[in-house]
């Protein structure tokens, strides 16, 4: 089962980045490619696909939503963004769209408590990081403003590369001594809001055997709010990131040899299954 998902994941991946290759507003073709393909890939699955549209610009961009409902009202988030910085973007972030395609897949027609939301989100890249035309921020502003009773955002955000190595790990110098240095791990990253959230999601993560560590920080250190937990957080929304750690670990960040031959995705099918045992668990939480 692992070896056929890990080839559903690295197809994902290698159309995204690959065949269709950068993707952001400045190559406004590329990114509706994304768009369509992600698109079709919820509705082959069966969901009911809604956008946020919105204007960037001078061009409409779009948040891609499939929902499987609950019994209750209460919403879980799991998100990735779609777009490329000026790159093939492999791991950062056609990894982490693979994954959650895959999930909904899984959860398609689950027996859920929970509403749960795939959503792939647009412009998280820079220039529009951090900004009013961020796809998440677009989001969560409507979602505060429709009082949407989100209890838990879960971010995908690079999760493909992987290292035994010794020494393939990084941090900022002052954690050095407090996590592992082979990059063979996820991290969950939250903030003093979300750490109810991340240590829930960290506790059932070391139910499975999927290495795993956690990070409660603040926005001082670089790289804790790189994504789009940020724009929950700026809502009040308890929200964390998972994610391989991007630049503490992989030398490809954010350039043109970012692509899907470096990825290990037998770690990322381990990964997603055991990210299922995890959602399942917060579900019935």
């Amino acid at each position: 089962m692992n070896s056929v998902l890990a080839e559903d994941l690295k197809r994902h991946v290698y159309i995204l980045s690959s065949q269709i290759g950068d993707r952001n507003i400045f190559n406004y073709g590329n990114l509706e490619e994304a768009f369509y393909y992600i698109s079709e890939r919820f509705r082959n699955i069966g969901y009911k696909v809604n956008f946020q549209p919105y204007l960037c610009s001078g061009k409409e961009v779009k948040n891609i939503i499939a929902v499987q409902e609950g019994s209750l009202q209460e919403v879980i988030i799991i998100g990735a963004h779609y777009d490329s910085c000026f790159n093939p973007g492999a791991d950062d972030n056609a990894s982490s769209v693979a994954v959650m395609i895959e999930l909904a897949k899984r959860f398609y027609l689950k027996e859920l408590k929970h509403k749960f939301k795939f959503i792939a989100f647009v412009n998280e890249e820079p220039p529009f990081f951090k900004t009013e035309d961020m796809g998440s921020r677009v989001y969560a502003k409507q979602a505060k403003k429709n009082k949407e009773k989100i209890e838990a955002v879960i971010i995908l955000e690079m999760v493909g590369y992987y290292l035994d190595a010794p020494h393939s790990q990084s941090f900022p110098s002052f954690l050095g001594f407090s996590y592992p240095h082979q990059g063979n791990f996820i991290c969950i990253v939250g903030n003093r809001h979300s750490r109810n959230l991340a240590k829930k999601i960290y506790h059932n993560f070391k139910k499975t055997s999927f290495p795993t560590e956690m990070f409660i920080g603040h926005s001082i250190v670089i790289g804790v709010d790189f994504s789009d937990h940020w724009s929950f957080w700026r809502e009040g929304f308890p929200a964390v990131m998972l994610t391989d750690t991007a630049f503490y670990r992989n030398p490809y960040y954010h350039t043109q040899e970012d692509t899907y031959e470096k990825l290990n995705y037998g770690k990322m099918a381990q990964f997603l299954l055991a990210l299922e045992k995890v959602l399942v668990d917060l579900d019935n939480g």
